[in-house]
């Protein structure tokens, strides 16, 4: 039986929260949230009552931690802090003799990044990473057709992923906007699509180039807007009747209960203004990245665009893959689901050399993050999940290998150079991806034919 402590109680947590309490009677209970805000504390348990919740949990503070695993004989911890602060949760929980379940990204920094692998070897225990992208149906159909060699070796990736005006901005409003709370988005965000690019093309980055700039959310375009009068936070800005990316987090029941409510205890703001010269993250960012295996791959990451999703193109040997997708846009805690795939907006095409390209008809994925929350939940927390022969689940390696890619970007855009992984890190375990024949096989240049002669 997994007896579970949470480990920050925001808005994502609410996923694990009700799982680890209510999902899965038959392998886990919820034992313990711990939480710097003892508001938001109080308010997740009364949820919790409310949703029927009859077992003891107790509420604490970080720094009772190693106390509460004891004295609750917690053999599971889960991570959705700040991005910043899962090294200090995950190497504390290993070092008390738990396993560890960490939202993404695992960390932030290689520095972070090595205290965590050390703990791993140190304890002997697990850490599983969240990466419920990998479990929609159509990614999952993406990873099957590159392993049946359909394109053969794949040798290029070229992908581009854009958030829209509505959830992108939301990370210039949140702690996210600075980057020593949140890595910035190559780091926090792109820890998704780093991930899925390793995982997908089974290999893990070995040099990365990158630029990136913050060039919408600033304070000029405030002034394009005619935002004159704005303040730091939306609450009590004079413009927010003009202000085309006003939260009204007053208004809105679950983040006025969430946040705003709350405030008192910690001081954090949820609806900082995304014109603010205080961010220090970028919007719109340029990566190349040459992996192990070979495939060279450009990546862009779009924070304004009109539309949500991704398109991600694969070349290989044999022909080419394209896979768009289009998301439902959201808000954190708004009520909507998040990443949600908009039917019929989204495609895989193959397109074989010489031959007619095809489109493969798409499964559908209902709920969070194109239909991987339940997914994932079930693998974790079942008690059998079954097998994994794609290779989804993921862990300390995996969740490492995908925030290096954009650790070394920042470093890359910082210094202004091409940046080693194996400089940040040394030498690493690779992840247990899995082989595939068809790309290994050398690629052979063909022969020209001899002209004849007459």
């Amino acid at each position: 039986m997994k007896r579970a402590i949470l480990i920050g109680v925001g808005g994502r947590s609410v996923m694990w929260r009700d799982a680890a309490a209510f999902g899965y009677p038959q392998t886990s209970t919820l034992v313990g949230l711990c939480d710097i805000n003892p508001g938001r504390l109080e308010l997740a348990l009364r949820q919790l009552k409310e949703k029927g919740a009859s077992t003891p949990i107790s509420l604490f503070p970080p720094e009772e931690l190693e106390k509460q695993i004891r004295m609750l004989n917690a053999n599971l911890v889960i991570v959705t802090s700040r991005d910043s602060t899962h090294d200090e949760f995950i190497v504390r929980a290993l070092d008390a003799g738990c396993d560890v379940i960490t939202e993404k990204p695992m960390t932030i920094t290689a520095e972070k990044c090595r205290r965590i692998l050390e703990a791993v070897r140190r304890s002997g225990r697990s850490v599983r990473v969240t990466f419920n992208y990998r479990y929609s149906p159509p990614r999952r159909q993406v990873k099957e057709l590159l392993q049946s060699g359909v394109i053969g070796r794949v040798l290029s990736v070229e992908f581009k992923w854009v958030l829209d005006t509505s959830h992108g901005a939301d990370y210039f409003r949140r702690w996210h906007r600075n980057k020593a709370n949140s890595g910035g988005l190559l780091v926090h965000k792109a820890t998704h699509h780093f991930d899925l690019v390793n995982w997908w093309i089974n290999s893990v980055p070995e040099t990365v180039a990158a630029f990136g700039d913050r060039v919408f959310y600033r304070p000029e375009q405030a002034a394009r807007y005619g935002l004159t009068r704005r303040t730091e936070r939306c609450a009590d800005c004079p413009e927010s009747g003009r202000c085309p990316f006003f939260l009204d987090i007053k208004g809105n029941p679950r983040l006025r209960e969430l946040y705003y409510n709350q405030e008192k205890y910690d001081g954090y703001h949820r609806d900082r203004c995304v014109f603010s010269a205080s961010i220090d993250i970028e919007d719109t960012m340029n990566v190349i990245v040459a992996y192990r295996s070979g495939v060279k791959m450009t990546y862009t990451l779009t924070a304004f665009s009109p539309w949500e999703g991704y398109h991600i193109v694969f070349n290989g040997a044999k022909g080419r893959l394209e896979h768009l997708m289009r998301e439902s846009s959201y808000v954190n805690a708004d009520g909507r689901t998040p990443g949600e795939m908009i039917r019929d907006a989204t495609t895989i095409n193959v397109m074989p050399h010489f031959g007619h390209g095809y489109y493969v008809p798409v499964e559908e994925g209902k709920g969070g993050h194109g239909g991987g929350d339940q997914r994932l939940l079930d693998d974790l927390f079942l008690p059998d999940p079954g097998p994994d022969p794609l290779g989804m689940r993921a862990d300390h390696r995996a969740g490492a290998w995908s925030i290096l890619t954009g650790i070394a970007a920042n470093t890359s855009i910082a210094e202004k150079r091409i940046v080693s992984v194996r400089e940040l890190v040394g030498d690493l375990d690779l992840p247990d991806y899995l082989p595939t024949p068809a790309w290994d096989e050398p690629i052979r240049l063909a022969t020209p034919a001899k002209p004849s002669v007459s």
